[in-house]
């Protein structure tokens, strides 16, 4: 259905050149063969150029006209000057409404005339050559490609489906543009059909990229299509269908003037016949925005956005036809560049790779995407430029508008330039964050994907505010401000904020000491005062610490000072364990020792361990049993997990070697209710004080972790 719908409009847009000139032009023979008769001047003409030369009359129109020099009206405002403009050019489009259809006579009458014998051959020779050429160029390429991509066994993707599509258009330009300069035209003739040509071969570019855009079987998946944030089919759909007819419509709007003032009619008449093309150009548009298909919104919210919308195409159409041209495209270019810019980003992003995880592809994607941006805001800043030119007002070409018009255009070429190397920055740091969390290694390497993922972030902050700087500093700079006294300014405030802030300054000078002496780095746990917890992310000023049970402390790099880290290369783990007086203690080293073994050759906690669990000796005799010290070197942040499994290992194995652990016992003098009392508190007490001991070892290890 689609690629019948844009044959019809290129059949067509086919037919409409041929008819148009075929009617306006009238190149048919008997016109052509017309012979203009030269007459005599009418009696009343003769009768006038004998008043004008008679002395008396000379002498009557000469006091006359310095009568009216004499009473000189003071110059009227910027306002009244407008508006007298706008009342001048409305009263001149409705004094050419009579004279419309004679004045497209005369220009018949005229492009008649300058038809000679055997000219009409050669204008349908040259229009015949145009088309074939250009066409056969179109279907050449397009067999070419199509056939290129037909051999390749995978499918052609987005990218190569538009190539597919344009590619051949743009041979077609050039050829048709070839073969019309080549043909000998008329001079009139040919600035009249030249127009026609332009727009034509425009339309067909832009619906061509339009149709790779926005419809869904060039627009690629619908996953890709999702991940760049695109509408839905049915939603590209419909505007690819209504977009076409206005492009068609706006160049043929564009081809009708423009010859117009080829063919040297009055501008009246011009100001008129674009007013009424631009009538149909905004009822398309607001058909399209009453019947644009929209999502999740209440009825009153469209009614209420449709109306502002429509509003604002009536008031660009109030513009257009009362002749304030620049004012009108500056209003279209505000109302259309940003909703056309942020699709023009989600269309490219649908059709490149943006999972790409090397410096070519995301190069590539940058360009690509911030070149078409670039490409956009330079033809609307180009066009500006010259309706400014062409329809500006004497206040408007003044030099300081000039000047600031200038400054505007460098300040938007300096901002797309800034963005350009925005985004290359910060794709290229992101992937290497990215590689940095995705990769994996010895500990040397992960180390060092730490310390990228600490730095890199402090420096994409650093580089974005930068970049800000400098684009600001040279756009004040294109609009004629002064930067050097700023930027000295600058330093006096600088230096005058200093001493109210050196609390500010403190902390970004430690935290950029902290960050060369390699102290912490991201998801490494710290320890500094009462502050602990692991770290997150950082800032100019202040690093994130999250704590082991939840809370975050967001503290300023000057009130850290000396820092503990808990996660660099190797953590030595203590613990006690109370035995009874008549164990064998060479029994239970030799235990711990195969114990130790044990935990060596486990999968799961082997790699973690440095050096395995060993029993250190004799801390102390308590008294109800013989305190035994232990030790283990494992990985930070891991001694945890490893120091559950051995004591869990120990227990089990002293229970198979017989070897007891130490209990309460107590032996008191009196009666058998006095002794059965008194050992109970003492068992209460000393179970008491083992949990409590047992519960701040427990408390101090999570921490650790």
């Amino acid at each position: 259905m689609c690629i019948v719908f844009t044959h019809g409009y290129r059949g067509l847009v086919h037919a409409s050149i041929l008819l148009f000139v075929q009617f306006v032009f009238g190149l048919a023979a008997p016109l052509a063969a017309q012979e203009v008769a030269t007459q005599a001047p009418p009696a009343k003409v003769q009768q006038l150029i004998e008043l004008l030369d008679d002395p008396d009359v000379r002498q009557w129109l000469a006091a006359k006209q310095t009568t009216a020099t004499a009473a000189v009206i003071p110059p009227a405002g910027y306002a009244s000057r407008l508006v007298t403009g706008i009342r001048r050019h409305l009263i001149g489009m409705g004094q050419a409404i009579p004279r419309l259809v004679p004045e497209w006579i005369a220009a018949r009458e005229r492009i008649a005339h300058e038809l000679q014998s055997g000219a009409t051959t050669a204008i349908v020779w040259g229009l015949s050559l145009v088309l074939i050429a250009g066409n056969a160029a179109e279907f050449l390429v397009r067999y070419t490609l199509r056939r290129s991509a037909r051999r390749s066994a995978a499918e052609p993707g987005p990218g190569l489906a538009a190539l597919i599509r344009i590619a051949p258009l743009v041979v077609f330009a050039i050829a048709a543009v070839a073969a019309f300069a080549h043909t000998g035209w008329p001079s009139r003739l040919e600035a009249a059909v030249a127009p026609l040509l332009v727009a034509w071969i425009g339309a067909r570019l832009l619906s061509a990229v339009a149709s790779a855009v926005m419809e869904p079987r060039y627009t690629g998946s619908g996953a890709a299509q999702r991940r760049a944030g695109a509408a839905g089919p049915e939603v590209m759909l419909f505007w690819y269908k209504r977009s076409v007819p206005f492009i068609y419509a706006m160049a043929f709007t564009w081809a009708v003037v423009d010859m117009m003032q080829a063919l040297a009619l009055p501008a009246d008449v011009r100001d008129l016949m674009a007013a009424v093309l631009g009538l149909v150009v905004l009822g398309m548009a607001i058909d399209a925005v009453v019947r644009r298909p929209l999502v999740e919104m209440t009825a009153g919210r469209r009614v209420l956005r449709d109306a502002l919308i429509i509003g604002l195409l009536a008031l660009l159409w109030l513009l257009w036809a009362t002749g304030m041209k620049v004012l009108f495209w500056v209003g279209v270019f505000a109302l259309i560049l940003p909703p056309l810019l942020r699709f023009t980003t989600v269309a490219t992003r649908s059709m490149l790779d943006t999972e790409a995880a090397d410096y070519i592809p995301i190069m590539r994607n940058v360009l690509i995407d911030r070149g078409i941006r670039l490409l956009i805001v330079a033809l609307a800043a180009a066009w500006l430029a010259m309706v400014f030119k062409l329809h500006g007002s004497p206040v408007i070409q003044g030099d300081v508008a000039k000047h600031i018009f200038r400054g505007v255009l460098a300040g938007v070429i300096i901002l797309l330039v800034a963005d350009f190397v925005w985004q290359l920055m910060k794709e290229f740091i992101n992937l290497h964050l990215k590689r940095a969390t995705m990769e994996s290694g010895d500990s040397a390497q992960i180390a060092r994907n730490m310390r990228v993922r600490t730095l890199l972030p402090i420096l994409r902050n650093f580089l974005a505010v930068f970049i800000a700087i400098v684009a600001g500093m040279m756009i004040l700079s294109s609009l004629g401000v002064h930067i050097g006294p700023l930027i000295a300014g600058a330093g006096v405030f600088g230096v005058a904020i200093g001493f109210g802030s050196q609390s500010l300054v403190k902390d970004i000078i430690s935290g950029i000491f902290y960050m060369m002496d390699d102290a912490f780095r991201v998801g490494e746990y710290i320890q500094s005062g009462s502050y602990m917890g692991t770290v997150e992310s950082f800032s100019i000023r202040s690093v994130r610490l999250r704590h082991h049970r939840g809370p975050v402390f967001t503290v300023p790099f000057g009130s850290l000072g000396a820092v503990q880290n808990m996660s660099r290369d190797w953590v030595i783990d203590k613990f006690t364990i109370n035995v009874a007086y008549d164990s064998d203690v060479a029994k239970v080293k030799k235990v711990v020792k195969g114990v130790g073994a044990a935990l060596l050759e486990d999968p799961e906690l082997g790699p973690l361990i440095i050096e395995t669990v060993k029993m250190k000796g004799v801390e102390q005799f308590g008294d109800y049993g013989i305190t035994l010290g232990f030790a283990m070197t494992t990985k930070p942040g891991h001694q945890t997990q490893v120091r559950r499994r051995a004591q869990a290992l120990i227990k089990d194995a002293f229970k198979t070697h017989g070897i007891h652990f130490a209990s309460p016992t107590v032996q008191v003098a009196g009666d058998e209710a006095q002794s059965s009392m008194a050992a109970a508190a003492m068992t209460r007490d000393t179970i008491a004080k083992k949990n409590a001991a047992l519960a701040a070892q427990q408390g101090g290890e999570a921490a650790a972790e």
